[in-house]
């Protein structure tokens, strides 16, 4: 029996460093959940924090760390 493996990459590798803001793609893949889990918890106020560029979430990846952290129990 053969087991896959998916690699997703993190967004922490980008070209623009660990400093720039994510997307909701990229705070997904950080998390391994679908984007449209951030979608529903951000409706519920639930999650981590994000906010609006233009018509764009954007995620500061320092906040989801914490956030993550914080759900810690």
């Amino acid at each position: 029996m053969s087991r896959h493996l998916t690699v997703v990459p993190s967004p922490d590798s980008t070209p623009d460093g660990p400093d720039e803001l994510w997307s909701i793609n990229d705070a997904a893949a950080y998390l391994r959940i679908p984007p449209g889990t951030l979608y529903q918890w951000r409706h519920r106020r639930k999650g981590p924090p994000a906010f609006k560029v233009g018509k764009h979430l954007r995620y500061d990846p320092a906040a989801v760390r914490a956030w993550v952290l914080g759900q810690v129990a």
